[in-house]
């Protein structure tokens, strides 16, 4: 293993750890936000789904834009926006302001998020060996920490703007000096394959991605995403107004499955190395519906905990895990796999809270956990697009790149 190949894995991990903070800074501060600007209740959910409609707008222009330049380019230029942005909503005073902000964050993070996925794949690819987990293991820790100093900002009653400017000014420096080792993965078996995959008609960087190939994956996205939006949006809720617990109690499931997702997706590369991807996937799919399961019949709140715990534990592997199946799926075309996938993120973000919202209004919402358990479940179904490719190479692997895969994107 190369010092390229780990310097890059380490600035990578710090991107990822970034977006996690911010990303909390922002969502966990909404009531904040909605006071200092004077939003609505019938205003704000036009500005929360704004978010990532154009964060699907970005993926999508990200797709386009690797076809003539390296993901870590764009990496290195839209995470600062992104922190300026989260600036931009803290020191603003006039809906205008706030309007453009949160628009330019949308864009910006689906940039973000579609090359940093890109780059995990790549490198992943160049290890050899499972590594996306990782990643995502240091943006749950972010999470963590964004919302432990939103909690703190909301404790003390820091005005917004004092509460982002100190973590912009640790980050916004730290991603610009990390954004120097990210590798791109354009060694010269990243060429042969490019090569091969346009015979075999697959095509090159950006082309030849077949939706019905990647649909199965786009399914899974979309699935585990609409219950990651379930227990984010309407855990507090259940507990405090179906289960019955206090209004201190209702805020714990939610640390607990950030906690239980860091530490599943920290074991969870061990778990794909020892027993393979299918397996990790689909232990994981059975676990999160387990999980609904027990908050849809809990008689009690410490039981709905439990239940949302068993959730994070099982859906903290397939988000990941569907990005690295992409890659695999199309070695040839991997950046465009990942930014087409990336895509169906928001919209299992945006179906997710007001399918369980109404579902809970009209029905009930012990009936509502019913909807992402199932739709969990089938993920087990199309756990075999999680298999490693064949090598069309000759031999029945995947064969992961040689080590001197990649360059930074200074030319490292």
């Amino acid at each position: 293993m190369t010092e390229v190949l780990r310097r890059g894995r380490a600035s990578l991990a710090l991107s990822f750890f970034a977006q996690g903070v911010a990303f909390a800074l922002l969502v966990t501060r909404i009531p904040a936000i909605q006071n200092r600007y004077g939003v609505s209740d019938a205003l704000l959910p036009v500005f929360l789904a704004a978010v990532p409609i154009l964060a699907g707008v970005g993926s999508v222009a990200t797709e386009r834009l690797v076809k003539r330049i390296p993901p870590s380019r764009l990496l290195c230029w839209s995470q600062p926006v992104v922190l300026l942005a989260l600036l931009g909503v803290g020191a603003g005073d006039r809906l205008a302001v706030l309007g453009f902000a949160l628009a330019l964050f949308g864009l910006a993070v689906g940039a973000l998020d579609a090359s940093m996925n890109m780059l995990g794949v790549s490198l992943q690819r160049a290890y050899g060996r499972s590594i996306m987990l990782s990643f995502h293991a240091v943006y749950s820790l972010g999470g963590i920490l964004g919302a432990s100093l939103a909690w703190v900002g909301a404790h003390w009653h820091l005005a917004l703007w004092v509460s982002y400017l100190p973590v912009v000014l640790v980050l916004l420096p730290a991603v610009v000096v990390g954004s120097r080792w990210y590798v791109d993965g354009k060694g010269d078996e990243a060429e042969a394959e490019r090569g091969v995959a346009s015979e075999t008609g697959e095509g090159g960087r950006g082309q030849g991605v077949v939706f019905k190939a990647l649909l199965p994956l786009c399914l899974v996205m979309t699935f585990a995403y609409i219950g990651d939006s379930t227990v984010s949006n309407w855990s507090a809720k259940y507990l405090q107004d179906v289960l019955g617990s206090s209004e201190q109690l209702a805020t714990v499931p939610y640390n607990v499955y950030m906690v239980t997702t860091l530490l599943g997706r920290a074991l969870g590369d061990l778990g794909v190395r020892r027993f393979g991807a299918v397996a990790v996937v689909r232990l994981g799919a059975l676990v999160a519906a387990a999980g609904f399961a027990v908050v849809a019949v809990a008689p009690g709140a410490w039981a709905g905990m439990g239940g949302f715990t068993l959730v994070g534990l099982g859906l903290c592997v397939l988000v990941p895990q569907t990005f690295a199946a992409a890659g695999r799926l199309f070695p040839g075309a991997s950046d465009a796999a990942v930014a087409r996938l990336n895509v169906f993120n928001y919209v299992g973000f945006l179906i997710g809270s007001p399918l369980v919202g109404a579902l809970g209004d009209a029905w009930s919402y012990r009936g509502a956990m019913a909807v992402p358990m199932v739709l969990v479940l089938v993920t087990f179904v199309y756990a075999r697009s999680f298999a490693p490719q064949p090598d069309r190479y000759g031999g029945g692997h995947e064969r992961p790149r040689t080590a001197d895969v990649g360059r930074g994107s200074n030319g490292v």
